[in-house]
């Protein structure tokens, strides 16, 4: 199992939401929420314009992926929950299809992962524990 939060993600006056990975392995200097192209799309960042272009080592190899400096704010949300807002960096990738979440972003949100394994999280200073949700992809 692991673990996946709601978020809602914020660029100008459109926003979405969607289930985002924890991934500890996406590890960034700044905080950084990775996008598939649709999502992309809906929040008006695809194509990329005065995006800077990047090659990311991933599991599967290199990948060239776009980079928007501090462009969109997020916050977790959901039943009985909402983090505080996160100014962060949006990667879009050609090749996932699921947003994935940033060791530093998972770190500003306050994520704290208690079992990965039984995906089970909660914020930082909270004492109730969270499920995970479950995965949305994003196909082009």
């Amino acid at each position: 199992m692991a673990v996946r939060v709601r978020l809602l993600i914020r660029h100008g006056d459109k926003s979405i939401e969607s289930s985002a990975l924890v991934n500890s392995r996406y590890e960034t200097e700044t905080p950084q929420l990775l996008i598939p192209i649709p999502v992309a799309e809906k929040l008006g960042l695809w194509p990329p314009i005065k995006a800077f272009e990047e090659t990311y080592d991933t599991a599967g190899g290199p990948t060239r992926v776009w980079i928007y400096p501090k462009k969109a704010f997020t916050r977790i949300v959901g039943e009985k929950i909402e983090s505080k807002d996160v100014l962060k960096d949006i990667v879009i990738s050609p090749i996932e299809d699921e947003l994935l979440i940033s060791d530093k972003l998972a770190g500003e949100l306050e994520i704290v992962v208690e079992d990965f394994g039984k995906g089970l999280w909660r914020l930082r200073g909270e004492k109730e524990l969270r499920e995970t949700e479950r995965p949305q992809r994003w196909k082009s």
